[in-house]
């Protein structure tokens, strides 16, 4: 399942392609992506053919292109009120292409683009697994005034779909005081809080091990205990390890992961916890100190930890 980071690349690539640009036509070639889109094809392509492309927007994991449609603009009203969100589930892409090349085998919607010298002309939806999808949704005011979520043009509207979850580290928006007032009202361990997504949004579970390792802290630490040094100290974590995924183009433990330009990301090459059970412990390799990482089963998933430089809590909530 792509994470922040992969959303953030992929968000970054298409806002180059597709922003201030205007959907010509609409092909919904299987009727499963748009299944979140509850009214059919004619209804989703209606919304988005001559509707120009006002940003792309991310919060967490998700990602929406806020829409000026041609009634918004003859209104003259500078809001826009629809978006058309993408789902990436496990195996989305969002794909620039030419009209020229090939369509992809798992091809499920494509958008034409009015034309811009030297851009590709079509926007592709490629998903094998067909777990992700694109539908158009409603936008709302943010309930704290502030932006949507990390955009070009800030703006103080979010896709409703998304409106229940928290800012992200990577969010300018973001206050750690809100967030540790709330971690500590919460008897729940660290990692399960990490994971929460109206609590702090786009850390998944590759990541909250990193994050965790980056910091030292076991991922069962009982919240209501953190004190404040701790939690900025995971939270500075998280934001440094996604940093670095973003600059590596994110991980690709999935060969079906790609970003919009079809390449993948390479920070699965730099991982210190996730997936290295059994091998050495970097950081105690380097005090020479023997130490091998440890799996455990956690919420149906693995959690990757070190017994030294991570010791397991007392009272620890799992």
């Amino acid at each position: 399942m792509p994470e922040l980071p992969e959303v953030e690349v992929v968000r970054r690539g298409l806002v180059s392609w597709v922003r201030g640009r205007t959907i010509t036509s609409v092909d919904v070639l299987d009727p499963r992506s748009i299944r979140r889109h509850a009214l059919g094809a004619e209804d989703f392509a209606g919304n988005l053919e001559g509707a120009r492309v006002l940003d792309v927007v991310r919060r967490g994991k998700f990602l929406w292109l806020p829409l000026e449609q041609s009634v918004t603009a003859q209104s003259g009203t500078d809001r826009p009120a629809v978006a058309l969100m993408a789902h990436l589930g496990m195996s989305g892409q969002l794909l620039m292409q030419d009209s020229g090349v090939p369509d992809e085998k798992h091809l499920k919607i494509r958008l034409r683009l009015s034309p811009v010298d030297g851009m590709p002309e079509q926007l592709r939806f490629v998903d094998q697994r067909i777990f992700g999808g694109l539908f158009v949704t409603s936008l709302v005011p943010t309930a704290d005034g502030g932006p949507g979520g990390l955009g070009e043009v800030p703006a103080p509207y979010i896709a409703e779909e998304a409106a229940h979850i928290a800012r992200d580290p990577l969010d300018p928006h973001f206050s750690f005081d809100s967030f540790y007032r709330r971690l500590r009202n919460r008897k729940t361990g660290l990692k399960r809080a990490l994971l929460d997504q109206g609590l702090v949004s786009g850390i998944g579970n590759i990541y909250a091990d990193e994050a965790l390792w980056r910091a030292r802290l076991h991922y069962a630490r009982p919240t209501d205990t953190l004190r404040r040094g701790d939690a900025l100290r995971v939270l500075d974590a998280a934001r440094e390890v996604m940093l670095d995924a973003l600059a590596a183009g994110g991980t690709s433990f999935d060969s079906l992961y790609v970003n919009v330009n079809g390449a993948s990301g390479y920070f699965d090459r730099s991982l210190n916890a996730y997936g290295r059970e059994n091998q050495e412990c970097k950081r105690c390799a380097a005090a020479g100190i023997v130490s091998l990482m440890k799996r455990e089963q956690f919420m149906n998933r693995s959690s990757y930890t070190c017994p030294v430089c991570q010791p397991r809590p007392r009272n620890g909530r799992w």
